[in-house]
């Protein structure tokens, strides 16, 4: 085994495992921190990979920006999710895991292209940002709109039914 094939395992096995820690874990914040080393890990499979480009996206966008927007709005709203209402469905996801990973073994098993091997590809940041916004614009712009809008919906949720008025009381609690 060459040493970069002991990093890709190591790396592989950081991110089920993180990702797996962060599904099961019941208090929101711990799933976010081990969903930022997922995605730490993620980045540097890609840096391993020759993506540096993609490693940069990943730490700065996914491990930065949004994560950090997800454990902000989980602090700012503190509430459980039984009074959000949102008590876990066991049957419903297991039922879709199975579903899921049937599909994926099906699609192993029958891929008629599994022996073509690809070309390795690569392009300057300026070229990638160029093709990005002259031919994706619109995408990108629509999700940056729908994380917006995902952004005030979490907070409306957060200020609470029947509050009475538009100020909120703040209840600061002393660190013992």
């Amino acid at each position: 085994m060459t040493f970069y094939a002991a990093i890709f395992y190591f790396l592989s096995i950081a991110i089920l495992t993180a990702t797996g820690l962060a599904i099961t874990r019941r208090q929101p914040i711990h799933a976010v921190l081990y969903l930022i080393v997922a995605f730490l890990a993620t980045a540097a499979l890609f840096f391993l990979l020759g993506a540096p480009l993609l490693a940069a996206f990943v730490v700065i966008l996914y491990a930065g920006a949004i994560m950090v927007l997800i454990l902000f709005v989980i602090m700012l709203l503190q509430r459980s999710p039984r009074e959000l209402g949102l008590m876990p469905q066991w049957g419903h996801a297991a039922l879709l895991g199975i579903v899921f990973l049937a599909v994926f073994i099906a699609m192993l098993f029958k891929d008629p292209h599994s022996g073509i091997v690809l070309q390795g590809a690569s392009a300057q940041p300026k070229d990638f940002g160029r093709f990005l916004f002259e031919r994706y614009w619109l995408a990108v712009e629509i999700v940056s709109i729908l994380l917006l809008v995902a952004l005030v919906t979490i907070i409306q949720v957060g200020k609470g039914r029947g509050t009475g008025g538009d100020e909120a009381e703040i209840e600061i609690n002393p660190v013992r």
